[in-house]
């Protein structure tokens, strides 16, 4: 599992400390069933299933699964 600090520190990793917290809220992703990555948190959603959705919308190399 992963939690949702853990989350957030690969986000803003990838990202970058400011554009983080914009992405989560305004990029739609199809895998999170057209969520933005905070209304798959309040919906209660995995952050597990979440980063898998932004890993691979982000296309990340595998090492960051």
């Amino acid at each position: 599992a992963v939690p949702e600090a853990e989350l957030w520190n690969r986000l803003r990793s990838h990202l970058g400390d400011a554009y983080a917290a914009t992405w989560a809220e305004w990029t739609v992703l199809a895998d999170l069933g057209n969520r933005t990555v905070n209304q798959a948190l309040a919906d209660g959603l995995e952050c597990k299933l979440i980063w898998r959705a932004v890993w691979q919308f982000l296309e990340l190399d595998a090492v960051h699964r």
